[in-house]
């Protein structure tokens, strides 16, 4: 993995560098091939507080973890702990979904990409001002796998093509914490 570390308000040493370096890397050991992306990691010191945050997009998803703590070392291995559970849950999920298909159980290294749509919108005087636009493919999938990707995400929404209808759905969390689809 190639490590894209920045720093805000504080300056990246070598020492924080190999640190971080070291534990996102143990996370290589999940995948049947080491994934050969960019990890994104940014850290960020407020009010002596040091927050971690890490971003490793793949060919099969989007893993996305954040943490704050006192001491960046501690932050940094909430942040690793975080990220190692998402691609647990997340390699279960599909192991089960394709076992029960009858397909291999390693085909978590070898899932097409799905693909999330999250624009955020602010308003303002009563206008309404579009500040981040993102565009993606949609993969098909179906609606448990988009469940899925949402929480991992961390998004209170996604829109997918479904894989049964091919046509695109939105899979949102409800404020009484269960998932609603919108079919198109």
């Amino acid at each position: 993995m190639i490590y894209n570390v920045r720093g805000e308000n504080i300056e990246v040493t070598n020492a924080i560098r190999e640190y971080v370096e070291k534990k996102i890397g143990k996370l290589e050991r999940y995948f049947g091939t080491p994934p050969s992306s960019e990890v994104h990691v940014n850290l960020s010191v407020h009010n002596d507080e040091q927050r971690i945050e890490v971003t490793i997009p793949m060919t099969d998803l989007l893993l996305r973890a954040e943490e704050s703590n006192n001491d960046l070392y501690a932050a940094t291995d909430l942040v690793v702990d975080k990220l190692e559970r998402q691609i647990r849950k997340y390699k279960t999920k599909i192991n089960r979904k394709f076992r029960q298909m009858g397909a291999p159980k390693h085909v978590f290294a070898e899932l097409e990409r799905e693909a999330a749509v999250a624009v955020n919108e602010e308003t303002e005087d009563n206008d309404i001002q579009i500040v981040k636009k993102k565009r993606f493919d949609l993969k098909p999938m179906d609606e448990e796998e988009a469940v899925l990707q949402m929480d991992m995400l961390g998004h209170n929404f996604f829109v997918f093509e479904n894989a049964e209808t091919g046509e695109t759905n939105v899979v949102y969390k409800r404020n009484d914490g269960k998932y609603g689809l919108i079919e198109t």
